[in-house]
């Protein structure tokens, strides 16, 4: 197969890239494509979103949806500076990516900040080959040598779970690839062993590195129409990424989940300094916050959030480094909690948990994601080395 046209009959409208194989040999081949003349904004920008202009007149409409592309255009060249490197200056790229990435570069710049892809270009090559060669043999082996029965069944139950909303997900060819990747990792880590919510933290790099290969919209594609060179590529890539992120919140997933406990005090710490008089109203309504939160921690808000929104969460937590989808994670669920501070404060404990269990986040974009992070970055500024709020 060398082209990956979309199937009528499965739903799926995206094509394949022609300069895919130059892109699973080296993900710095699909720099020299990206123009301005070619990042058109089909889409609302992960970097940028377009600001709606319907109340403007058509000439200052004009001028502010070409302001936008040029800005647009001024930042994806800043990223491709730094991409295009020969020793790529992690620094530079997480001070740039903490405002958001363009989708374009975002593949690239996530497997250069999880410490996966090489910073030196002359190495990127044959790591990956060499990594890519590794999963694969690591997948045979294990499916090879007699599944275990309990572990394969749970996973077996939660990858159709797994964004059933979405069709990306619906389709045979992603489910298979999710639970191989998921299924080796948890062989690997004995430690915790696969536990429910992993599936949901694969999906936003499954996604970001399919988006790589193919022109239009990940969530609609069918990886079973794709050359099986590229769906075991980026198989491979999201299994040693979600593998990286996993490294740094492995105490989220042992017995007894000690990084959720941990965190979840610390958001309570945390609410009681910015909101006192909610924190006052959830304790006489007996709300505990482990009984809303610890699915925010162990699901990193994969459940209140679309995977769009999630993916550009993740820009920022990426960026903010080791501690990112750990101790900012809780300024970030501290600055969701409040955000509902005045409809919560009118609830009784039904109200609340009912209200929390399914908060009205359906429409939100990504101005809603980047005030949230910003709001985050400033409770971050205030207490994170206050002594009181450590434990």
């Amino acid at each position: 197969m060398t082209t990956g046209p979309g199937n009528g009959a499965n739903g799926s409208s995206n094509t394949l890239k022609s300069q895919f194989d130059g892109i699973i040999k080296d993900p710095a081949n699909s720099l020299y494509s990206i123009r301005p003349n070619s990042a058109r904004p089909s889409r609302k920008s992960t970097s940028s979103p377009i600001s709606s202009t319907d109340h403007l007149d058509d000439e200052t409409k004009s001028n502010a949806e070409l302001e936008e592309i040029n800005s647009r255009y001024s930042r994806i060249a800043r990223f491709k500076k730094i991409l295009q490197a020969t020793n790529v200056d992690l620094n530079d790229l997480k001070r740039l990516a903490w405002s958001g990435i363009p989708e374009e570069l975002r593949p690239m710049s996530w497997q250069l900040l999880l410490g996966y892809l090489p910073t030196n270009a002359e190495r990127r090559v044959s790591t990956l080959a060499r990594k890519r060669k590794e999963y694969l043999d690591g997948v045979s082996q294990a499916f090879s040598s007699g599944l275990d029965q309990v572990m394969w069944h749970q996973i077996s139950i939660d990858v159709p779970r797994t964004n059933p909303h979405i069709k990306l997900y619906g389709f045979e060819s992603t489910q298979r690839a999710l639970e191989r990747i998921l299924y080796l990792w948890a062989i690997r880590h004995p430690a915790s062993g696969y536990v429910q919510g992993i599936n949901d933290l694969v999906t936003p790099f499954f996604q970001t590195f399919l988006s790589a290969y193919i022109d239009g919209d990940p969530e609609t594609c069918d990886p079973g129409t794709l050359p099986k060179s590229v769906l075991d590529v980026v198989e491979a890539d999201s299994f040693w990424c979600l593998t990286k992120l996993l490294d740094g919140i492995q105490d989220n997933y042992i017995h007894a989940q000690p990084g959720i406990q941990r965190q979840v005090a610390e958001l309570r710490d945390l609410t009681q300094r910015i909101d006192a008089q909610l924190f006052k109203h959830l304790q006489e309504e007996n709300v505990e916050f482990m009984q809303f939160s610890f699915r925010w921690m162990n699901c990193l808000l994969m459940r209140e959030v679309s995977v769009k929104n999630t993916i550009r969460m993740w820009d920022t937590y990426l960026a903010e480094g080791s501690d990112g989808f750990s101790k900012f994670h809780v300024y970030v669920c501290a600055a969701f909690l409040v955000k509902w501070s005045p409809a919560i404060l009118r609830m009784d404990f039904q109200e609340v948990m009912m209200f929390l269990q399914a908060l009205p986040t359906k429409d939100w974009d990504e101005k809603n994601i980047e005030l949230l992070l910003s709001e985050a970055f400033m409770w971050q500024s205030l207490f994170k080395n206050a002594s009181a709020h450590l434990r």
